[in-house]
């Protein structure tokens, strides 16, 4: 989920920035600091935007640098347990599917896929069934966070995924379970309808 966050901290301005205006000075040093960062409690920072300094610098006796309060927007994108996300497949390997949860990847593994048991097919690159189902590159599923590690960058955060919940997967099993879902009362009533025939 993306968030906008307001944030106020306590920034260093390099003694070498003071030729720029002040706050495009702090804008540079804090998307330095936070933008592609993840930040426990706040989550994956992607852009730092309307930065306003708050009062007066203050000059530290033997550090050439200046200390202000700036007050910021980021926006912020956190991923939870139990979100459910709409995600491309980005690579297909021997474990699983790297699929793509906003600006970060996470992992389907192929015990993850669904109720039946996929094998990963060599040929066609792809995850695959007995039943004929299959995942590959590109694919759209919609999918939910298992497990959620958050780390400093976004190369070390692991995201777990999986499809084993009802009403997951790729679009056509989700339409082929809901035709099976509403042909199964049809039947129901059709059995009720010839026992109250025969009675």
């Amino acid at each position: 989920m993306y968030y906008s966050m307001n944030i106020e901290e306590k920034i260093r301005i390099p003694s070498a920035m003071l030729a720029m205006d002040i706050e495009d000075a702090a804008k540079k040093v804090l998307r330095d600091s936070y933008e592609r960062r993840v930040f426990k409690g706040v989550g994956f920072v992607l852009s730092v935007d309307d930065v306003e300094i708050q009062g007066q610098g203050v000059v530290v006796p033997g550090d050439a640098n200046i200390y202000y309060t700036a007050s910021f927007n980021a926006l912020v994108f956190n991923a939870s347990v139990n979100e459910v996300f709409e995600a491309e497949v980005k690579e297909i390997v021997e474990f699983g599917a790297f699929c793509s949860i906003g600006p970060l990847d996470g992992l389907l593994h192929v015990s993850q896929v669904g109720g039946e048991k996929f094998y990963y097919d060599k040929k066609s690159k792809s995850l695959s069934s007995r039943g004929k189902k299959s995942v590959k590159k590109g694919d759209v599923l919609l999918l939910k966070i298992s497990t959620v590690s958050l780390k400093s960058t976004a190369n070390d955060t692991k995201i777990g995924l999986t499809m084993r919940s009802d009403g997951l997967g790729k679009a056509e099993w989700i339409d082929e379970e809901k035709k099976r879902a509403s042909k199964k009362p049809e039947k129901a009533e059709k059995k009720e309808d010839k026992k109250s025939r025969k009675e």
